[in-house]
């Protein structure tokens, strides 16, 4: 499985963070171009390679890190998605435009078309995200939720990976709602810092 961070602002550098941590290579890209990237993605760790979006997206799962009004000029750059895994870890903080009541991220997955999208790592800030996830004898809880079960079990396999407790929500619009933001309304569960002790 090859994994890439799309998106290297606070968000997608504290997801980088995790990679390094745990020695899993992950290729890292954004608007920008790679040469600009890589003296930080150097600084964070040996298994974070800087490369170009289109590079990038040789990947087999995506970390979508970018704000998210950007998340559509990421989908436009591949014709298909079929095959891939998109992890959503944007929030719909300023919404440009209306989401016809669906989750953002229902409206992020229209965007990807033929990929398999899970909501995923979006409701805690970077802070948190960049630092271990492994805290007084449990381990910090990560928020899943999908329209494909079949998506959600690599990717919480990942999140334990990385030494997270994955907490599977269901559905985008059932338990998934908790950790949508939309416009100025946050998910319950956004921001919500919790840990799972070790059984």
């Amino acid at each position: 499985m090859s994994y890439a961070i799309v998106g290297f602002g606070k968000i997608g550098q504290a997801l980088a963070r995790a990679f390094a941590r745990k020695n899993i290579d992950v290729t890292v890209a954004s608007r920008r171009p790679p040469e600009v990237l890589a003296p930080q993605a150097r600084a964070i760790g040996p298994t974070v390679v800087a490369k170009s979006l289109r590079d990038a997206l040789e990947a087999d799962t995506i970390i979508l890190a970018v704000p998210f009004g950007e998340h559509r000029e990421v989908a436009k750059a591949l014709p298909s998605w079929e095959g891939k895994t998109v992890i959503d870890a944007t929030n719909a903080f300023s919404v440009p435009e209306e989401l016809d009541g669906l989750p953002s991220s229902a409206f992020v997955a229209k965007a990807f078309t033929g990929a398999k999208l899970v909501k995923g790592f979006n409701h805690l800030i970077a802070a948190t995200l960049a630092a271990d996830p492994i805290v007084e004898g449990g381990h910090r809880v990560v928020f899943l939720s999908s329209e494909d079960e079949d998506a959600t079990a690599p990717v919480a396999a990942l999140a334990k990976q990385l030494g997270f407790a994955p907490v599977k929500l269901g559905k985008l619009n059932e338990g998934g709602a908790l950790v949508h933001a939309r416009g100025r309304t946050w998910g319950q569960l956004i921001f919500q810092d919790l840990f799972k002790k070790e059984q």
